[in-house]
């Protein structure tokens, strides 16, 4: 069975084998990019001509309008008023800037606004001349004042008697403001609210107290647009779309008698994508009726919209599925054709977040040697006894389909072709199933079978007398 098997499927892994075969190629097709064709046949092109007199061309690769993680491939240039424009949304740059970048803007604002303010306030100590004379009661002791210093001199706080007791000293804008560095520290405990006691607005100066009003409606705007942008970053669906998974290949074989485009899309997450929905977009270059040249037209591939199809209640992976009728892109395209091919499937799966309720999506895209001709995907799901096992395991695993035709969707219709399967063939998913099913079943089998002799051994053994001799030496010992 298993010898059977190796012979009439292969499976096909990662991207890392394909991705070596192509470099092999592609050094081939480098090295003998250029000369003559050789043997029966001549010609001139790039590639070497074989013994067959065929001449293989070297194709470029595309490049990916939409990697494989989602990313869009796509640069922009000389934008006009670019960083105007950021500017006036600056909500939204701030959200989707890198996040040692936002550390950074944040940081540079409470600096700036500490130092603006601090440069302020030490301004206006030195226009009301705080700087060049020195405080009422400043060094003097407060006695019965109830300053912070005791008895004698050099107390630090300034009791009401104090103030009384000392005239001919004048009352500063800001107390213990004597420099800029004072200026700066009274600048961020305004702006904190830490509030050390020392260094205090007086009623001397309406310009302090003032600034002192509109530094706190500023620290409380900055503050507010920080926790907003940081909680907007942090909440942002995005990086949902890391546990939405997207089989690394395609395939294209029959299913229910007709020719289908098949993907696999599974959540790697417990929790739902609530109202999950898929599209698909094919992306090539086009020229038209006019001889423009579109090098990335987009057409829609429908994947069921008119049916409801497209809705995808996201438990297990599922399969989507693309028919390649009379309406579709690819409706003229065999195995031959998507050889050489250029055009790219966009894959895009929208939903909803269950925990935040807001929209995620997660995209992907094949190239035309990303779509596997005549295969199908490995079951991942099945049942055992309670429940459905996953094996994730097999998600991008692929088998062959030796029966799949090998023309077009086109060709099947006007040549009314329907594919016959082999007598002795059988679907590759039915034999893992039953096989994983006939295992489950063996197991419970056994389990019983273990416990009927279990009894059933209980039971002779109860049958059977006891030797009295030997139990009485048993018991003796």
């Amino acid at each position: 069975m298993g010898t059977v098997r190796a012979n009439r499927y292969s499976i096909v892994s990662t991207d890392e084998e394909a991705a070596r075969i192509s470099e092999m190629l592609g050094a081939n097709g480098h090295r003998h990019g250029h000369g003559h064709g050789h043997g029966h046949g001549h010609g001139h092109g790039h590639g070497q001509g074989q013994g067959n007199g065929k001449v293989h061309m070297l194709h470029k690769c595309r490049n990916r309008f939409v990697k494989k993680n989602g990313q869009c491939n796509v640069y922009f240039r000389n934008m006009s008023d670019k960083s105007q424009r950021y500017l006036a949304d600056i909500f939204t740059t701030c959200v989707d800037i890198r996040w040692r970048y936002l550390l950074i803007i944040f940081s540079t604002a409470f600096l700036v606004s500490w130092l603006a303010f601090g440069l302020v306030f030490w301004f206006i100590a030195m226009m009301h001349g705080d700087l060049d004379k020195p405080e009422r009661g400043r060094g003097a002791g407060v006695g019965a004042g109830g300053g912070v210093g005791g008895g004698g001199g050099g107390g630090l706080g300034l009791g009401a008697s104090g103030e009384d007791l000392l005239p001919g000293f004048s009352t500063p804008c800001i107390l213990q403001v004597n420099g800029f560095v004072a200026a700066f520290l009274f600048s961020i405990e305004t702006q904190t609210t830490i509030g050390y006691g020392f260094r205090c607005v007086t009623e001397e100066c309406p310009a302090a107290v003032f600034m002192v009003v509109f530094q706190s409606i500023v620290g409380c705007v900055i503050d507010s647009f920080m926790i907003g942008t940081i909680m907007a970053k942090m909440a942002r669906p995005k990086k949902r779309a890391q546990t939405l998974l997207f089989s690394q290949n395609a395939v294209i074989s029959m299913r229910d008698g007709k020719l289908c485009l098949m993907w696999r899309v599974g959540n790697l997450r417990k929790s739902h994508i609530v109202e999950a929905h898929v599209r698909a977009q094919l992306i090539r270059p086009h020229v038209t009726a006019e001889g423009e040249y579109l090098p990335l037209d987009q057409s829609d591939l429908n994947v069921g919209y008119d049916v409801g199809l497209d809705r995808i209640f996201l438990v297990s992976p599922i399969v989507i599925v693309h028919e390649i009728d009379e309406d579709s892109p690819l409706y003229g395209i065999g195995q031959q054709e998507l050889d050489g091919a250029d055009f790219e499937i966009v894959v895009i799966l929208e939903g909803m977040v269950e925990a935040t309720a807001m929209t995620t999506q997660a995209r992907s895209s094949y190239l035309a040697n990303e779509i596997l001709w005549g295969h199908r995907f490995e079951p991942v799901v099945f049942e055992e006894k309670n429940h459905y096992k996953v094996d994730y395991s097999r998600f991008h695993k692929t088998y062959e389909v030796p029966t799949t035709p090998r023309c077009s969707a086109k060709d099947l219709v006007d040549n009314k072709f329907s594919p016959i399967p082999l007598p002795n063939s059988f679907c590759y998913e039915n034999e893992v199933a039953l096989t994983s099913r006939d295992e489950e079943e063996e197991e419970e089998v056994m389990r019983v079978l273990d416990v009927d002799s279990q009894l059933e051994f209980d039971r002779l053994q109860a049958g059977v007398p006891l030797d009295t001799v030997s139990y009485h030496r048993e018991s003796e010992i």
